[in-house]
């Protein structure tokens, strides 16, 4: 008997090892707001990115992949392999770029399939249950879900739900949790997905990078050169040679595990580059739907399958990557929502003989463009030949009167089918707190609204605070659903001065209300600006600081969360961060 058990151990443990043979681990690294030009491979001659480009000529690299022109919607269509439009994301904040709940995710089909399944980095479609990486077949999450973050060192990070403290750099902090994520976890496939923050603005990047940059002459010449940002361009290629460094880290740790061969790494961005910089000639930047807002990246490594110095010319776009990716691991691709990708297996393969011709739509703000193999129809119109005019200089409409009309045609179509229901006026999805799946519900001052006097710290509500509180009639509400009733521990991470200390405030929703005092000084001083490598257009940020309100029975439902004060010890109340909201009757 004991020999048997033995045996039937030993063919388990020879079926979990052969399992994860026949299934590649796969790590994906997207970038925010690097552009295709932001790379030495693509012949930027102020940047060296050897790591990056190793990816490119250690596998296959894609000439013509595209993503949308902004970061949440670029999310959306990789995570689900559908266009963002049919997705519910028509924004970048206060709820607008959260992707719909019943779309089915990469991370659920891996999940599903057996692989470990991790995401470390800036989320950005959705903050709360159960738009939540953690809810969408993340089993591991550390980074932040909102669209950008204020600052880059050490900042207040969460993990699977939980508000922890980062350390030092994030990128190489995101890289550092993928490592060890990797490490412990090889015995098994896993899918790593890495979505770093850079180089999005606030422009920080260490001095190791900086440094190399701070003087360097930027010569290379684009048609819009006299509108370059000197220092912003200088920040973002030291931030794109930070990243590069950690691709380098990852590599060999995959390396001295002895996984690389049988790991898929891939490596793209979500839009154009954040800056009027050099970006191949090409027209647009980020936020365009022309080809220089739209084109990213594409490399894929995978030593056991595909070839060396692979050139993938066909156009192909980030909704593709999903189905490619189930397809070349053998996962199933559940759910009854039809996608809008297709796989690139053929082409990574070299079987493109019967690759049929396609089209892509690029679509921001009402502004749509057409994208063949050939054509660029732009959001006004006019039509190109990127073959020949990869620049978008000279129209063609007369000449091509019939790729005119084709491609107008894609364009009213789309307008007239896709965005139908399309925006903020059709959005009813609530906030919802206490999901039954989530034991901590974040609040934050980005999907609040301010009443009265009460005032955003700017004007972008991502990473934002509430601040000049100064009334009685002042009010923050947020809109929103509790997913379960019971009671909830209120966390308000706040700040405020010794000579505003004492003011009364009251949490209500419908008719449950919560009544507490601002009882302990804490008054920090705004940072980040003497880590700014150029002057930011996001709030500065402070060291908020938690304190426990009480608690509060919430009834199952729809209502308002409105926070307000109820006695004004000094001149304001306090800045409000964020509400962290926890179960208790669990």
């Amino acid at each position: 008997m004991q020999i048997k058990h033995k045996l039937m151990l030993f063919m388990t443990l020879c079926a979990i090892q052969l399992f994860a043979l026949e299934r590649p681990n796969v790590i994906v690294i997207l970038t925010d707001d690097q552009g295709w030009g932001d790379l030495s491979i693509h012949g930027n001659v102020a940047i060296d990115t050897p790591n990056i480009d190793r990816l490119a000529r250690e596998g296959a690299q894609f000439e013509r992949f595209y993503v949308s022109p902004v970061c949440s919607p670029t999310r959306a269509e990789f995570l689900t392999g559908r266009h963002h439009v049919r997705c519910g994301v028509y924004d970048t904040s206060e709820g607008a770029e959260r992707c719909d709940s019943d779309e089915i995710m990469i991370g659920e089909l891996f999940r599903r399939a057996g692989y470990k399944t991790a995401a470390f980095g800036k989320w950005h479609n959705g903050m709360q249950y159960p738009y939540h990486p953690n809810a969408r077949g993340f089993d591991e999450f550390y980074g932040f879900c909102s669209g950008h973050w204020g600052n880059y060192y050490s900042p207040m990070l969460e993990h699977n739900g939980e508000i922890v403290q980062g350390n030092g750099f994030v990128i190489d902090d995101f890289t550092e949790r993928a490592m060890r994520y990797i490490e412990l976890n090889k015995e098994e496939p896993f899918f790593v997905y890495l979505p770093y923050n850079t180089p999005h603005s606030p422009m920080q990047v260490p001095d190791r990078w900086w440094n190399k940059f701070k003087d360097r002459k930027l010569n290379q010449d684009f048609p819009k050169k006299q509108h370059e940002k000197i220092d912003h361009t200088r920040a973002a290629l030291a931030m794109c040679e930070n990243i590069d460094w950690n691709v380098g880290r990852l590599m060999e740790k995959l390396d001295e595990l002895e996984l690389a061969d049988h790991t898929i790494v891939m490596y793209f961005c979500d839009n154009g580059p954040n800056g009027e910089r050099w970006n191949g000639g090409m027209r647009g930047r980020k936020g365009s739907t022309d080809e220089g807002g739209v084109r990213s990246p594409l490399f894929l490594r995978w030593p056991d399958k595909v070839k060396p110095g692979t050139q993938i010319q066909q156009i192909c776009s980030a909704m593709d990557l999903l189905p490619t990716l189930a397809d070349v691991a053998n996962v199933d691709v559940v759910g009854t929502k039809p996608l809008d990708g297709i796989s690139l297996a053929p082409l990574l393969f070299g079987h493109s003989k019967d690759w049929q011709e396609r089209t892509l739509v690029h679509h921001w703000e009402g502004r749509i463009s057409v994208r063949t193999q050939r054509y660029r129809l732009d959001h006004e119109g006019r039509l190109y030949d990127m073959i020949k005019d990869p620049a978008q200089n000279l129209a063609i409409n007369e000449h091509e009167p019939e790729a005119t009309q084709s491609l107008n045609e894609v364009a009213r179509s789309f307008r007239a089918t896709m965005l139908k229901n399309y925006g903020k006026q059709f959005d009813h999805r609530p906030f919802v707190i206490g999901h039954p799946d989530a034991l901590k519900t974040h609040v934050p001052a980005r999907d609040g609204i301010g009443n009265g006097h009460i005032r955003r710290s700017c004007r972008w509500p991502n990473d934002s605070f509430f601040q000049n509180w100064s009334s009685l009639d002042d009010s923050i509400t947020w809109d929103c659903e509790v997913g379960q009733t019971g009671t909830y521990k209120v966390e308000l991470f706040y700040t405020c001065s010794k000579a505003d200390i004492g003011s009364t405030v009251q949490l209500s929703f419908n008719d449950e209300k919560l009544v507490g005092k601002i009882m302990e000084p804490h008054d920090p001083p705004l940072t980040g600006m003497e880590e700014d490598r150029f002057v930011r257009e996001e709030s500065y940020v402070k060291d908020f600081k938690p304190m426990t309100l009480g608690t509060i029975y919430l009834r199952k439902g729809a209502g308002t969360l409105k926070l307000q004060a109820l006695e004004i010890a000094g001149s304001e109340v306090m800045d409000l961060r964020l509400m962290l909201l926890t179960r208790m009757d669990v």
